[in-house]
């Protein structure tokens, strides 16, 4: 049943399109490694659904999909960071997933409040959180607002760094008309708009096509995070943006970090479109787990690095 008609919270048109997004959603889980947990975990804002992979010895990382996206879309991610570290990856509590809101999340400090509350109850410190564009935005919020169980925190072409351009939601708009396309098409509209979803698998990419049709929100988009708020940023960032971001201009947003965030490494990935650990994996994972050691090891992040 859907949990609340409150206008504020993010829920399904209906039980029938929800329970359809659901089978969805367990076919795409299945390109994650075994073995995975999954369980839930109870917040002021909702129920937070969670997976988990991974035994390694290393400290936890907790990875923060994209708006309306779900935990399914870090399966590239998820074997290669399990390896060393427990992996834990968050249904983000206002989109779609199997996360149920129940109340409002009103403006960054809510954001990070609610994110907060689920790394409390997991019992999780000393965590290294990656988030991808709207992730990357909530990871933002937990680094200004609730840092003290971070360890360190990746940007993968994120929200948050600038104002959402018009050429985004236009490149959102273009890229839901090419899913209509003939398959054999997929390739050349993926490259053309640089939004390299389009040739996911179909398994992929129902849950995103069912959430489009049938998820209602009233979120607002990603503000930008003003200047004394990046200043306040107390732990190591990695910044990764696409050379072909849909959402940054990569020099600008890039620029902006190294000049306010007080440890930061940031790099473009050239030829790179907004879906970065889709596109790139290897390079992504890499990158994540050479920060990670680094910020371990005390080998703080250097304040830039040359693009690949």
């Amino acid at each position: 049943m859907t949990a609340t008609r409150d206008p504020g919270v993010g829920r399904f048109a209906n039980d029938q399109a929800r329970e359809k997004f659901l089978q969805a959603y367990e076919v795409a889980m299945r390109s994650w490694p075994q073995p995975r947990q999954e369980f839930d975990v109870e917040t002021s804002f909702g129920t937070v659904h969670v997976h988990h992979h991974g035994a390694g010895p290393g400290a936890p990382v907790v990875l923060l999909h994209g708006a309306q996206g779900n935990s399914s879309n870090w399966y590239p991610q998820v074997a290669a960071l399990g390896e060393h570290h427990p992996v834990y990856a968050l249904d983000t509590i206002d989109d779609p997933g199997r996360s149920m809101q129940r109340r409002p999340v009103a403006g960054t400090a809510e954001s990070a409040a609610w994110l907060d509350e689920t790394l409390a109850t997991l019992d999780l410190s000393d965590v290294h959180l990656v988030g991808m564009s709207y992730g990357g935005f909530l990871a933002l919020a937990a680094a200004v607002h609730r840092p003290d169980r971070l360890a360190s925190v990746t940007l993968l072409d994120p929200g948050g760094l600038q104002k959402v351009p018009f050429r985004f939601y236009a490149n959102i708009i273009a890229g839901a008309l090419a899913t209509m396309a003939p398959r054999r098409t997929r390739a050349w509209f993926a490259h053309r708009l640089a939004n390299h979803a389009l040739i996911e698998s179909p398994e992929q990419l129902a849950p995103i096509m069912i959430a489009a049709r049938h998820w209602r929100t009233q979120r607002p988009s990603a503000r930008r995070f003003d200047d004394e708020e990046l200043r306040s940023i107390p732990v190591p960032v990695l910044l990764l943006v696409a050379g072909r971001s849909s959402l940054l201009r990569p020099h600008e947003a890039v620029a902006r970090a190294q000049a306010l965030i007080p440890s930061v490494r940031a790099e473009i990935v050239p030829g790179a479109g907004h879906g970065l650990p889709l596109e790139r994996p290897e390079l992504v994972n890499q990158c994540v787990l050479d920060f990670i050691a680094g910020s371990t090891s005390g080998d703080a992040a250097g304040r830039d690095q040359p693009d690949r």
